[in-house]
C-alpha cells in the first residue's frame, strides 16, 4: 500500500515580496513629490517673472511722464544736472506745486530706484540729505546693456547715441532700456523693455 501524505499550502506574501513592493511605493511616491516639487517651483519662477515685468513696465510709465517735462530747477540750474548709462538726474515738477524736485534714476544692485529731493531754505537748495529713495523695479539685469542712452536734435531714429563725455545741453531725448531676468539659470528668458521719451521743454526741431 502506498500512503500519501496530504499537504495544506497558505497562500501569501513572502518577506521578500513585501520589501519589493515597498520599495516599488517609496520610488513612485519620491517620483510624484519631485514632480510637484518641480511643478511648484517652476510656477514660482514664472510668477516672479511677471510680477517683475509688470514693475518694469509701471516705472518705465512713470519715467517717460516725469521725464518729458524736465524744466529748470527752482534754484536757476539748467533742466538736466546728469547723464550716466546706469543713471539719470534731472529737474520736474512732479507733484504739481510750485517748486521743481530733482529726479535721480539709477540702479543699485539689480534694483531700478528714484530718489527725490524737494527744494528747501532760502535762497532755495537740493539737500542731498533731503533725499527721499524708492524702489521702482526688481530683476534688473542690465549688466550688460546702458540703461540710459542719450541723443541730440539730429536723432532720426536711426542715428547713434551722443558719445561720452555727453555734452548735457545737446540732450533732446533719452532712450531707457530695462532689461529684467527673475531668474538667469531658469525660464522664461529675460525680458528686455525700451522706450525713448523726447523732452518737450527742451526739444527745437525734433
Amino acid at each position: 500500500m502506498i500512503f500519501f501524505k496530504k499537504h495544506n499550502f497558505t497562500a501569501g506574501l513572502s518577506a521578500i515580496e513585501v520589501l519589493v513592493g515597498i520599495f516599488i511605493l517609496t520610488l513612485v511616491g519620491l517620483a510624484s513629490y519631485s514632480f510637484q516639487k518641480s511643478i511648484l517651483s517652476q510656477n514660482k519662477i514664472i510668477s516672479g517673472g511677471l510680477t517683475a515685468q509688470d514693475e518694469a513696465r509701471r516705472a518705465l510709465k512713470i519715467m517717460s511722464a516725469e521725464i518729458r517735462t524736465v524744466s529748470p530747477a527752482s534754484t536757476g540750474s539748467y533742466a538736466i544736472a546728469q547723464t550716466a548709462t546706469s543713471s539719470f538726474i534731472f529737474y520736474s515738477n512732479i507733484d504739481g506745486d510750485s517748486f521743481k524736485e530733482r529726479i535721480r534714476y539709477f540702479i543699485d544692485g539689480a534694483t531700478l530706484k528714484k530718489g527725490v529731493i524737494k527744494p528747501t531754505g532760502n535762497p532755495l537748495t537740493y539737500n542731498p540729505a533731503n533725499e527721499t529713495v524708492s524702489e521702482l523695479a526688481r530683476d534688473v539685469a542690465n549688466a550688460a546693456t546702458a540703461m540710459f542712452r542719450y541723443y541730440d536734435t539730429n536723432y532720426d531714429g536711426t542715428t547713434g547715441a551722443l558719445p561720452e563725455p555727453i555734452n548735457i545741453s545737446a540732450v533732446r531725448l533719452v532712450k531707457i532700456t530695462l532689461v529684467i531676468d527673475k531668474d538667469p539659470s531658469a525660464l522664461p528668458s529675460p525680458l528686455t523693455l525700451t522706450t525713448q521719451i523726447s523732452m518737450r521743454n527742451l526739444k527745437d526741431n525734433l
